[in-house]
């Protein structure tokens, strides 16, 4: 199976030694680039991540010499497992395919080279919004100081990060009023994963505005159902008959992630009483 393939294929379907396959091509420094930066996009998923992938993407990142969108590509390889690693904690080492040490190290890593100025922005872009998925005290000063660089691109990265890091509900609600659809899209988000109450009215602005572009249209679709849950199928009715498909589905999906918390918290009022 080639790279093409491994693409097109979903990651359930791909061979026990689809891993091992990626890694050989990662480590291979007289590999084609693009098929390098292919394996390093595809050893992300969690189904063939484990130690030796890990070590082979920071390695990659550490080394100066490779090109700058391998490294950045190997950097957001290693968000899906750090999330995983933080949701899960090592409590059961079946819950996550890297052993502790090995987090523990790239985190140690991260850190370090995020701040290394001798390395492209586009590399310490992804190795913070990267190494968010598993917040640290770090993360605080990092962010601020992207947000407030007046560096669209860093804005972006910023805002992307605070979805993760807790504590930054004034910049977020500034970024939803930002001209750049991108940065707004990232707000957008943020808002909807800390339940913020206060970007309701943004958020419903756009759902009931027929002009609001695709990509902010459904993500605040998403944030309607994180917001107020029980608000979300009456707000979202109109959309959930839309001729565009994607919107549908998204509507629908929204409106099913509502009603679960919707009724969790029904069952939690009910346990206190």
């Amino acid at each position: 199976m080639d790279l093409k393939t491994f693409q097109d294929t979903p990651p359930w379907e791909w061979p026990r030694d689809a891993g091992k396959k990626f890694q050989k091509i990662l480590i291979d420094l007289r590999a084609n680039e693009n098929d390098r930066l292919i394996a390093a996009e595809l050893a992300g998923n969690l189904t063939v991540m484990n130690d030796e992938l890990a070590d082979a993407l920071m390695a990659i990142i550490r080394r100066p010499e490779e090109p700058r969108q391998l490294r950045a590509a190997a950097a957001i390889a290693l968000g899906p497992v750090l999330e995983q690693a933080n949701t899960f904690e090592f409590e059961d080492p079946d819950d996550v395919p890297i052993t502790q040490p090995t987090f523990r190290n790239i985190q140690d890593w991260l850190h370090k080279l995020h701040f290394d100025k001798s390395i492209p922005k586009e590399v310490r872009r992804r190795i913070l919004e990267a190494s968010v998925r598993a917040p640290e005290e770090w993360h605080q000063n990092a962010i601020r100081a992207a947000y407030s660089s007046g560096n669209k691109e860093w804005i972006l990265t910023a805002v992307f990060s605070m979805r993760w890091v807790r504590g930054f509900d004034d910049q977020i609600l500034e970024a939803l009023k930002s001209g750049d659809a991108e940065i707004q899209c990232e707000a957008i988000q943020a808002a909807g994963n800390w339940e913020l109450a206060a970007a309701w009215s943004h958020i419903l602005a756009l759902v009931r505005d027929a002009a609001t572009p695709k990509s902010l249209l459904l993500a605040a679709i998403g944030a309607v159902a994180s917001i107020r849950p029980a608000e979300a199928p009456s707000v979202l009715a109109d959309l959930a008959h839309s001729d565009d498909e994607e919107i549908a589905e998204a509507v629908d999906e929204a409106i099913g992630m509502a009603e679960t918390v919707f009724d969790e918290e029904d069952d939690e009022e009910v346990g206190s009483e």
